[in-house]
């Protein structure tokens, strides 16, 4: 998948905005396993999974920041 595909997978999960500012363009074959933020229906929390922004880090190497942007 492509990492602007992966964005719209997070912003499902995070209810807000992500923007891929990696500049990297290709596709890719991602598995990521985290601790949904907002599942439906709203189970017990799944804490045996890392947050979205601790598996984002750790599992692919990257990094989910807050910002506002324009």
């Amino acid at each position: 998948m492509s990492l602007e595909s992966l964005c719209q997978i997070f912003e499902f999960d995070l209810l807000k905005p992500v923007v891929d500012q990696t500049g990297l363009t290709g596709t890719y074959a991602i598995e990521l396993q985290w601790a949904r933020q907002n599942p439906s229906p709203a189970p017990e929390p799944d804490t045996s999974r890392p947050s979205l922004f601790t598996a984002v880090r750790e599992q692919l190497g990257l990094r989910l920041d807050s910002a506002k942007l324009p």
